[in-house]
């Protein structure tokens, strides 16, 4: 099981960028999958998830209405369109997998089974 996370950079506030999670060694149907983040300081925190097999997504508050995650099951490949970005959303990113299923919000850190190297968001003021 591999997750392979890309497209971290440096944006000024306001701006766009688009995480790409491209997995290997499992089906996207099979797992949860979640975009995680941990800020200098601060503790790990699920930004957004969706279950096995589509359907069901969820936002942390601070990002409803400004990022969007979708799913290319042909590609298996996961992506967070991240929109009107603050300097508080930088973090590290995390693309991560597991079996336990969304209700209302992403599973706790501890619960995700399988995690991809991070990459780096920084936003500028």
């Amino acid at each position: 099981v591999q997750l392979q996370a890309s497209g971290g950079g440096l944006v000024q506030a306001g701006g766009s960028l688009r995480l790409s999670c491209a997995v290997s060694g499992f089906s996207l149907n099979a797992y949860t999958i979640g975009w995680f983040r941990q800020a200098p300081g601060k503790e790990r925190e699920g930004v957004s998830c969706i279950n096995s097999r589509g359907g069901t997504t969820s936002y942390v508050d601070s990002v409803k209405g400004r990022f969007t995650l979708s799913r290319d099951s042909a590609k298996n490949t996961v992506y967070l369109q991240m929109t009107s970005l603050k300097p508080e959303d930088t973090a590290v990113y995390y693309c991560t997998a597991g079996w336990r299923r969304v209700v209302g919000a992403c599973p706790r850190p501890d619960d995700m089974n399988y995690w991809g190297a991070g990459t780096l968001v920084t936003v500028s003021s």
